[in-house]
């Protein structure tokens, strides 16, 4: 029986100076996505394509690195951001592992919002057998949600940011 989690986080980033120029911001997907993740870590594969390579995770003595293929898709005020594959390095024994991932950036009367939910399903390894699922669940979806926190702290500060210097360079 596979075990499946997820995690949902919300993103809302007041922005004073200068909103009216958000939607021509949204517009640089390169930019933003460059912005939202960590920039080491990604790969551009072509246009509003990206490969990422997320942070190895430790869980339960296991050392897993998920590479995932992203899709950006640009709507005037709106980027959304989904997962289209991934692959999970270093979990041998595990054959059907899948992620999702949606997300989307959209402008608002007060700046930015967002929102993004992460799951997984995956088959539970065999060296994880004698834990109850229900532990692994909880596990999963507490490491998920962190995973989305760190990010909604990292984007909150590091887009905003952005922003500006974007608004000084045009």
């Amino acid at each position: 029986m596979p075990l499946a989690f997820g995690a949902r986080q919300q993103l809302r980033i007041p922005v004073s100076s200068q909103s009216e120029r958000l939607t021509p911001y949204l517009e640089n997907d390169d930019r933003i996505v460059s912005t939202l993740l960590a920039a080491d870590q990604l790969q551009r594969l072509g246009d509003g394509r990206y490969r990422y390579a997320v942070q190895q995770l430790n869980v339960f003595q296991l050392q897993v690195q998920p590479i995932v293929q992203l899709q950006a898709t640009r709507q005037p005020g709106r980027l959304e951001i989904e997962a289209l594959d991934c692959q999970l390095e270093g979990l041998d024994a595990v054959d059907d592992f899948a992620l999702q991932l949606h997300s989307h950036l959209v402008v608002s009367e007060t700046g930015l919002e967002g929102e993004a939910h992460l799951a997984v399903t995956v088959s539970r390894p065999a060296i994880l057998g004698l834990l109850p699922p229900r532990v692994l669940e909880a596990t999963g979806r507490s490491l998920l949600a962190g995973i989305l926190i760190a990010m909604r702290k990292r984007v909150g500060r590091q887009l905003l940011d952005d922003f500006s210097a974007w608004c000084q360079e045009n």
